[in-house]
């Protein structure tokens, strides 16, 4: 995987002019920072132990310090980061085995909306999910990272509606904040894979299978796990540390 053209929001560093604009023009400035940062952290580009300081961070995002102080509150409470007196924020561990749990949760309930969906699906919901598969392939061309990483997520919008299980939906859209997606919205292997797999995915629901269906749902989650937990080796994330390696198991 390669890294996301924007740079880290850590001392010395400046955001991308499309994420300022971005910033700029929504109304939930804190979510958006929130958002901004655990996208950073969870991609490795800032790293444990690393300070995130409020008016440096205001000023690489073109916002103001009360968003940004109220999305490192945000943080603190999801465990991570944490203040530290007259220094800031402080990022902590991430391990390998997070890495593999939150994409072993985002899974499970994805593969249960997923066969939710495969019950209800009409003509109509898989010629709108082969719109927005067409959308996303259509964009890895040369669209910028952020088009493709939005047409992802409304893929699996549109497939979680057609499971019309809105508080399971809404837990699963909490889980998957802490996917990095424009790490591997900047990767074609991912894009080429993701696309062949939606199109698996759409087939399996027209014709009923629940079990196909099921296990396309899985091996997203799983092909996820193994590409961030990949680049993080790749970026030197773990290098001090004596984990062992947390995907051998049969989660």
């Amino acid at each position: 995987m390669t890294a996301t053209p924007d740079t880290a929001t850590g001392p010395g560093t400046t955001a991308s002019r499309a994420t300022q604009r971005r910033l700029r023009r929504r109304p939930q400035l804190s979510d958006d920072v929130a958002d901004h940062v655990r996208g950073r952290i969870m991609s490795g580009q800032v790293r444990p132990g690393a300070f995130i300081r409020l008016d440096e961070t205001a000023a690489d995002l073109g916002v103001s310090v009360t968003p940004v102080r109220e999305a490192l509150s945000k943080l603190r409470g999801e465990g991570l980061v944490e203040s530290v007196p007259h220094r800031g924020y402080v990022v902590n561990p991430l391990s390998r085995e997070d890495v593999v749990d939150i994409f072993w949760l985002q899974g499970r309930i994805a593969v249960e909306l997923s066969a939710r969906a495969a019950r209800r699906a009409t003509d109509t919901d898989l010629a709108d999910l082969t719109a927005h598969c067409d959308a996303l392939e259509s964009s890895l061309a040369g669209a910028d990272v952020e088009t493709v990483a939005l047409r992802e997520f409304e893929f699996h919008r549109r497939l979680n509606r057609i499971a019309a299980s809105d508080k399971l939906a809404w837990f699963l859209h909490n889980a998957v904040r802490y996917t990095p997606y424009a790490l591997y919205a900047a990767d074609p292997d991912w894009g080429a894979t993701a696309v062949a797999g939606h199109r698996r995915l759409i087939e399996a629901l027209r014709t009923r299978d629940r079990a196909a269906v099921e296990e396309e749902t899985r091996l997203q989650f799983t092909d996820g796990a193994r590409r961030l937990v990949a680049h993080l080796d790749a970026v030197h994330m773990w290098d001090d540390s004596n984990e062992d390696d947390p995907l051998g198991d049969d989660r």
